[in-house]
């Protein structure tokens, strides 16, 4: 599978990694090169830098032959935005998008985003352990 994941926070630099060792080709895209320059020794895909919205920079990263998208940047606008280009512009299958405020999940949901909030899923982990549901 051909995958972009724009953003290369410790999200981004987990999933490309894990995604790169189970032999998908992988693009990271971030606007910071500092970033880029961190992922672990053994990352065997490609880095583009840049804004993840960019369409020149998505077009870089090969968005026109792309099976998935992950937006986990650090900004819920940024990843609102490639997201919503990767889906609506370049049609690609699987889009993920990264939501740090839990307030705006359901709406975005309800508008077809696919989204994950890692601070509902602390939470729900969190509930479920301190209850005992282990």
């Amino acid at each position: 599978m051909y995958i972009i994941i724009a953003g290369c926070g410790r999200l981004g630099k987990e999933l490309a990694m894990n995604m790169s060792n189970e032999g998908h080709d992988v693009v990271v895209i971030d606007e910071n090169q500092n970033r880029l320059t961190t992922l672990p020794e053994g990352f065997n895909g490609i880095t583009v830098n840049g804004m993840p919205f960019d369409e020149d920079v998505l077009m870089e990263a090969g968005i026109q032959n792309s099976d998935a998208v992950a937006a986990v940047t650090d900004d819920d606008n940024i990843n609102l935005m490639t997201s919503e280009i990767a889906r609506s512009l370049y049609h690609v299958r699987k889009v993920l998008t990264r939501i740090s405020d839990f307030e705006k999940v359901s709406t975005f949901e309800s508008l077809g985003f696919h989204t994950i909030c890692p601070t509902r899923v602390a939470a729900l982990e969190s509930e479920s352990f301190l209850e005992g549901k282990e």
